[in-house]
């Protein structure tokens, strides 16, 4: 699926949302964050580098969009500790979730299965894998109580059919697409949260670069040009839209 054509996003459309993205410091999560409080959400940006979180912390503030709250955690080391510490985060100034991006993920080597690292593959596990099973587990009350709440897990490419040389990288994104499914499945006619995959597609950032080294960024869309979609997912007006792979 795509974004309707000629979608415009209402300038309030996430006017009372909270909305929790993780790797919100650059890239798609930043753009993201970004948006998403230039159309009334209040954020929460989750990210392991304080100094990135900071940066967009003072660009939302200075805008004079709601205030947003930073989770400095390195979802490498995410443990039953910092889950708790995410969860009292959000029932205690918050309240309730509108929204869960998992944006956060690690590309690991471009080798051949034979030749790669034992602890870069588990490290991308957890971070790619492990640590959306644990925040999602721990959030859905939270995203209960938020009624309508949206769910998005952004993919890859290599999510659909992973291509050799991309080890880990696309096995995690296979389990997180099949993870994905899984829970919208379940969660088919028992809530009202929403559970959507979203594949950015070639975009104009660091993990892109370090992918293809000698490719024109300028060849490739831009962060903001995924936005639109991830903001429709995450508001009303994709009210029932469950269960379904989007391509920005």
């Amino acid at each position: 699926m795509s974004l309707p054509p000629d979608y415009s996003a209402p300038a309030d459309l996430l006017t009372g949302r909270n909305i929790l993205i993780t790797g919100a410091g650059d890239g798609i999560g930043r753009a993201l964050a970004i948006a998403c409080a230039e159309h009334g959400a209040t954020t929460l940006l989750l990210g392991r580098t304080t100094a990135k979180l900071e940066s967009v912390y003072d660009e939302i503030v200075d805008a004079g969009h709601p205030e947003p709250g930073l989770l400095p955690i390195d979802l490498a080391q995410l443990d039953a500790a910092r889950i708790n510490e995410v969860i009292d985060a959000v029932d205690t100034h918050y309240g309730a979730l509108h929204g869960l991006v998992h944006n956060a993920a690690l590309l690991g080597d471009r080798v051949p299965l034979s030749h790669y690292d034992t602890d870069t593959w588990h490290r991308l596990m957890q971070v790619n894998v492990n640590a959306v099973f644990l925040l999602t587990q721990a959030l859905l009350p939270a995203l209960e109580r938020g009624n309508d709440a949206s769910l998005i897990f952004t993919s890859s490419g290599v999510g659909q059919k992973p291509r050799a040389f991309w080890g880990a990288y696309a096995v995690s994104k296979y389990a997180l697409e099949g993870f994905a499914t899984l829970l919208a499945d379940e969660l088919e006619n028992t809530s009202w949260t929403r559970s959507n995959i979203v594949n950015p597609g070639a975009t104009r950032t660091s993990m892109r670069a370090r992918a293809y080294p000698n490719e024109d960024p300028a060849t490739l869309k831009t962060t903001s040009a995924v936005v639109p979609l991830f903001l429709y997912l995450l508001g009303p007006d994709s009210q029932g839209i469950h269960g379904q792979r989007f391509d920005a």
